[in-house]
């Protein structure tokens, strides 16, 4: 299956939450794609303690597009 995610948004939970679910498509063997789009380029900035967005963007191997 192909997926595409489009996060918009600088908040750490969204990003964190989305970037989760593409991992797992992912380990599911779907081809992903992730786009960050708006304020979703700020995603660097976005992480937390509870939400460790940018521990989820490494362990990406789809495409990320910023």
């Amino acid at each position: 299956m192909n997926v595409l995610f489009i996060i918009s948004s600088d908040d750490g939970e969204t990003i964190y939450n989305a970037m989760r679910l593409a991992n797992v498509a992912v380990k599911k063997g779907d081809e992903v794609r992730v786009f960050m789009l708006g304020k979703g380029v700020l995603f660097e900035q976005a992480g937390s303690e509870p939400f460790d967005v940018m521990g989820q963007i490494n362990q990406f191997e789809g495409d990320f597009y910023v």
